[in-house]
């Protein structure tokens, strides 16, 4: 059963396409994808599942807003995109109505209790993606097992933190490591999170599995 949802009002347009682009690149994964917006202040997340491995990455898209509008959705990808490609000029952004959330949806990461590890620059990390799906794409060619295949590289460890190659392709394939030459990572009890200016992709330390936080602008 859905529900009607009250718009919202960025900070100003330009806020708009950014999260078109998010939406596009989701879709393009997963025609059928889901997104949960939550905010704090005037700060909006858009949380979303990447169908990466058996349990998928999960990322999240921040956008400022012109004022505080407490709000905690789930909606269609598909739908909210449609709404936001209506007029890309305009601050006021309508939402579509909400819908039973998917289970990831409710097994998101807390907002308190992060700490700095380290920056780390993102030309190495970009490289480190690049190299793991050439490598993916010339022994997937030459043997069987594909998911196997996948899962063991995507699932190797870059940091001695315990940060995974899926987390970093989870944020190519998203846009964050373009956003800044350096992401912040973090660690929680149970939580690994590289940050970029406008989004994060998480880890769990302790079992396999992904997630993300809010990010405050």
């Amino acid at each position: 059963m859905s529900t009607a949802v009250e718009p919202l009002r960025l900070a100003e347009p330009q806020e708009a396409a950014p999260l078109a682009d998010f939406l596009e690149r989701l879709l393009r994964y997963d025609r059928a994808a889901a997104v949960r917006l939550q905010t704090a202040g005037t700060t909006l997340a858009v949380f979303a599942r990447l169908p990466l491995g058996q349990t998928g990455p999960l990322v999240v898209r921040t956008a400022r807003l012109a004022e505080p509008a407490p709000l905690d959705v789930t909606v269609s990808a598909g739908q909210w995109l449609e709404e936001l490609a209506r007029d890309a000029s305009a601050t006021d952004v309508s939402l579509p109505p909400a819908i039973t959330g998917p289970s990831w949806a409710g097994l998101l990461p807390p907002r308190a209790g992060w700490e700095h590890v380290e920056d780390l620059a993102t030309a190495p990390l970009g490289a480190a993606v690049a190299a793991a799906i050439g490598e993916f794409r010339k022994a997937a060619g030459a043997t069987e097992g594909g998911d196997a295949l996948a899962e063991a590289i995507w699932s190797r460890r870059v940091h001695p933190s315990g940060l995974t190659l899926r987390a970093l392709h989870a944020a190519h394939l998203t846009g964050l490591l373009r956003q800044s030459p350096q992401l912040a990572l973090h660690r929680h009890p149970s939580w690994l999170r590289l940050t970029a200016p406008r989004g994060s992709v998480a880890i769990r330390r302790s079992t396999p599995g992904f997630g993300l936080t809010l990010t405050p602008n």
